[in-house]
């Protein structure tokens, strides 16, 4: 039994596609909280936009 859990300790198959798979998950959730935190900026600027745009529409009639 003791030779069972040192070779299940010492195989290292499949670890490149662990590794790859937690790289993929990072870039994923590094990428939604960019997302996330552009989300507020790019709001703001189409906010920006239609009150400039509502104005000039108001003041050329």
């Amino acid at each position: 039994m003791s030779q069972f859990w040192r070779n299940f300790w010492k195989d290292d198959q499949g670890q490149d596609l662990i590794e790859y798979t937690l790289l993929m998950a990072f870039v994923a959730l590094a990428s939604a909280a960019l997302f996330i935190g552009a989300g507020g900026s790019i709001n703001q600027i189409w906010t920006t936009a239609s009150n400039s745009l509502s104005s000039a529409a108001t003041a050329a009639s």
